[in-house]
């Protein structure tokens, strides 16, 4: 492989899937996907930390850059699923190498190696009362 020189920067094309795929919770949402359509609790349960405003608004990410789709299912409830479409299928061997990699590279007891717990929410109400309680 050729490497690049450091007069040319860094292709465009190139920094945009970087950022696109790194950017918070994208990787881990498309990493679940790989195992076929998923609906949105199962990803929200699949992502312990992510919020659900975080969860939907990554996913109309996803979507609108063609890597995912979304599958509304008539019937009672109604049900939404999530694919990934060819575009995001092109990315498994991506997450295969970050996957070896990470698994020759990163330790095992690094901080975020270790599996999320959900982030606690506080009910609104109590988002309410510290904001009364505070002085203004």
């Amino acid at each position: 492989m050729k490497k690049p020189s450091l007069d040319s920067g860094l292709c465009p094309r190139f920094q945009y899937a970087v950022e696109l795929i790194g950017r918070r919770w994208n990787g881990a949402i498309l990493f679940l996907l790989q195992n076929g359509a998923t609906r949105f609790c199962e990803l929200r349960e699949g992502i312990p930390s992510i919020t659900d405003p975080m969860l939907s608004a990554r996913l109309r990410e996803l979507e609108s850059e063609g890597v995912v789709t979304r599958t509304v299912q008539d019937g009672a409830p109604v049900r939404i699923e999530y694919a990934l479409s060819e575009k995001g299928q092109a990315l498994s061997r991506v997450f295969g190498a970050i996957g070896d990699w990470s698994h020759d590279w990163v330790a095992p007891d690094a901080p975020h190696a270790k599996a999320g717990r959900r982030a606690t929410r506080r009910p609104a109400s109590a988002k309410h009362a510290s904001r009364a309680a505070k002085p203004r």
